[in-house]
This record gives structure tokens, sequence and C-alpha cells, in this order.
């Protein structure tokens, strides 16, 4: 649990530490058990949720391939209901990236220089940290960042 005195480069680190902790997780779709199965959504809702950075909800049921048949901003809906679009991304601060039709794969921002992002990756098949510029599944999509903190 975040303390809410604590600075916001201190909870930023605090984000960081919690993802390093769920990488090998293996990816699970809609799944959210540290060490057992988690996708990208759950890995964010259970980071800043048990951080107490997020207030708890759940937004699972939703099919593995939803991203290809919709317009619909699902994730991205979700995400800025509780952070706030940012121009430029920042220590434990999320990157979503367009996958098909919408915004559907996101990750908790690692480092800034290279820019890397930890996320659970079904190419990988588990929880991994990534150079985003250096991953060709991901450096040329469409990108937005979000920011739980100003």
């Amino acid at each position: 649990m975040v303390d809410k005195a604590a600075n916001a480069g201190e909870q930023r680190r605090l984000v960081v530490a919690e993802a390093r902790g769920w990488i090998g997780t293996p990816y699970h779709h809609a799944a959210d058990v540290k060490g057992h199965g988690v996708d990208c959504a759950m890995l964010l809702v259970r980071i800043y949720c048990d951080l107490g950075l997020v207030e708890r909800f759940d937004p699972r049921p939703y099919t593995r391939d939803w991203f290809l048949h919709r317009n619909e901003e699902r994730y991205l809906d979700f995400l800025l209901g509780r952070a706030k679009e940012v121009r430029d991304p920042d220590l434990g601060g999320v990157i979503i990236f367009k996958i098909g039709r919408c915004f559907a794969h996101a990750g908790i921002i690692s480092r800034l220089e290279p820019l890397s992002i930890i996320h659970a990756f079904a190419n990988a098949g588990r929880v991994i940290e990534d150079i985003v510029p250096a991953s060709a599944e991901l450096s040329s999509r469409p990108k937005k960042f979000a920011s739980f903190w100003g």
C-alpha cells in the first residue's frame, strides 16, 4: 500500500518495484494472480489498486479478441476514467498502444531512457520488461501516455 503522504516520486518508484515483482508471471487472459497468470489489463488493475492509488474495480469480463472487432475505446476509457492523459511519459505511468481497431495494450513505464515498460505480453507468454524502441511489435504503433499523478 502506498503511503498517501509520500511524494509522487516515491509513489512512482513503488509502482515500478511492484511491477517488477510480476516479471515472469505467465500470460493468461483475464487472470490476475502474481506468479500464476495475468494479462496486460489486469496487471495494471492489480498494481495500481493493490498499492491504493486507484479504487478497486474489475473490468472483466472481456473477450480475448475484443479489440479486433470494435471501434469503441473500452480500454482507453477505463484508463482515462482513473488517470489523466499526458503528453510525455513518466516513471510509473502508463503507456497504451493501439492494437487492432483501438487502444488495447498497456504497460507500466519502468525507465525513461531508453523508454522501457513492464507489461503482460501474449507474444512473450509472460510479463516482461521491454525496451519500446527496440520492440518490433510495439515501436511503430500509435501510443498514448497516462498518469495518476497530476
